[in-house]
C-alpha cells in the first residue's frame, strides 16, 4: 500500500481525509453557495491534493511527485467536495425558491 500511495497509509488517510477532506467539504460548500458551476470542483480538488502531497512530503517524508498517490487524493477530495456541493446546492434551491421546489432526498429537489 505504501508503494501505491507514496506514503504510509495511516498518515496518508489522516492528512488526506481528515485535514484536506475538511477543506474539500468547505470548498464544495463555497462553490455551491456562490452558484459556481460543478466543473470547478475538479481543479479545486487538484489544488487541494497538491497541498496534501506537499504536507505529506514535508511532515512524513512521503514521495512528493507520486502520480498514483496524487490521483487517489484528487479522487477522494473531489468526491468529498462534490458531496458538499450537491448537498448545499439542493438546500439553496429549496431555500431560495420555496414556491417552486421542494426537497427530494439529500442531493435533489423537484417542482411542486
Amino acid at each position: 500500500m505504501t508503494a501505491l500511495l507514496g506514503a504510509e497509509s495511516g498518515p496518508y488517510f489522516a492528512v488526506t481525509v481528515v485535514v484536506f477532506g475538511g477543506a474539500a467539504f468547505l470548498t464544495g460548500r463555497a462553490l455551491a453557495q456562490n452558484w459556481r458551476p460543478a466543473w470547478q470542483i475538479l481543479p479545486a480538488a487538484a489544488l487541494l491534493a497538491a497541498g496534501d502531497r506537499f504536507l505529506l512530503h514535508t511532515l512524513f517524508g512521503a514521495e512528493f511527485a507520486g502520480f498514483v498517490g496524487f490521483s487517489i487524493a484528487v479522487a477522494i477530495l473531489a468526491a468529498i467536495a462534490a458531496i458538499a456541493y450537491y448537498f448545499i446546492r439542493a438546500h439553496r434551491m429549496v431555500q431560495q425558491y420555496p414556491w417552486l421546489y421542494e426537497r427530494r432526498g439529500p442531493f435533489g429537489w423537484h417542482q411542486k
